[in-house]
């Protein structure tokens, strides 16, 4: 068994489990016995390209995750927890090093970061940039408007416009390819919608943020390298900090005219 065909579930299973941290005999140890039920660590090494004394050894590291249990017979026998126990177990396990690095993070930085940040930023990514979108939302104590693609416009920006909304902050909300303001809007916080008087037909813009009238995002659409396939486009954007940052004074006056101020 190898993990290079991208679309065997076997293959995908293995490369999951190497970049949650197992070594590679240990992935493929558990992949094979979750297709036997259970085994010897002949049965494994016959499927899963393992020597057979190194299957000791990965079936013990897979112990130590909570993955495999091992019945004491001759020859010992093994068998992997269900998939749904996996998951769970490896959700919990990364939950608590992120809440962990997050707590660690936290200490490091200042406590009331300086939101005159200098120069025009980058960010790359589709999910990339709607973090930066969530984090700035969530960063919120006034205002937020946003204009935007429907595609671009995740359960995670949703949920942090709401959340905005009800901690008193106004949020306003304009589709550049729907309505936001009746039905096609119906996920957003009551009332936020408005319309653009932008035409954005043909344009590759993918969402413009300002939050406070201090902190902004600009985002293009770009043909997909990563993750997105270029018929779904991929998506860059830039951000600035500050009163006085180059991007914040630019876009301010782009959203007055947009807002017919």
């Amino acid at each position: 068994m190898t993990s290079n065909d991208s679309g065997d579930p076997r293959s995908i299973a293995v490369d999951q489990l190497e970049a949650f941290g197992l070594s590679t005999y240990a992935a493929r140890t558990f992949v094979a016995l979750t297709g036997l039920g259970e085994g010897t660590a002949k049965d494994v090494s016959a499927l899963a390209e393992v020597p057979r004394t190194r299957v000791y050894d990965a079936a013990a590291e897979l112990r130590e995750h909570g993955l495999v249990d091992v019945q004491q017979s001759t020859p010992k026998r093994f068998t992997a927890v269900s998939a749904e126990t996996t998951g769970r177990r490896f959700r919990r396990e990364y939950t608590r090093r992120a809440d962990a690095l997050t707590a660690a993070l936290d200490e490091i930085e200042p406590v009331t970061p300086n939101a005159e940040q200098r120069g025009v930023w980058t960010v790359t990514g589709r999910e990339m940039v709607s973090d930066r979108v969530v984090e700035f939302v969530e960063g919120a104590s006034e205002e937020v408007v946003l204009v935007t693609l429907d595609v671009l416009l995740t359960d995670a920006v949703v949920d942090a416009l709401r959340s905005a909304a009800d901690r008193g902050v106004a949020v306003r909300v304009s589709g550049m390819d729907f309505s936001a303001a009746d039905e096609d809007g119906d996920r957003l916080p009551e009332g936020c919608g408005f319309e653009s008087p932008r035409a954005w037909t043909g344009v590759p813009a993918g969402r413009l943020l300002m939050v406070d009238r201090r902190r902004t995002l600009a985002s293009v659409l770009v043909d997909g390298t990563g993750e997105h396939p270029s018929s779904a486009r991929d998506e860059t954007a830039i951000w600035g900090a500050g009163e006085t940052n180059s991007l914040v004074v630019v876009l301010k006056a782009m959203f007055a005219w947009l807002n017919g101020e």
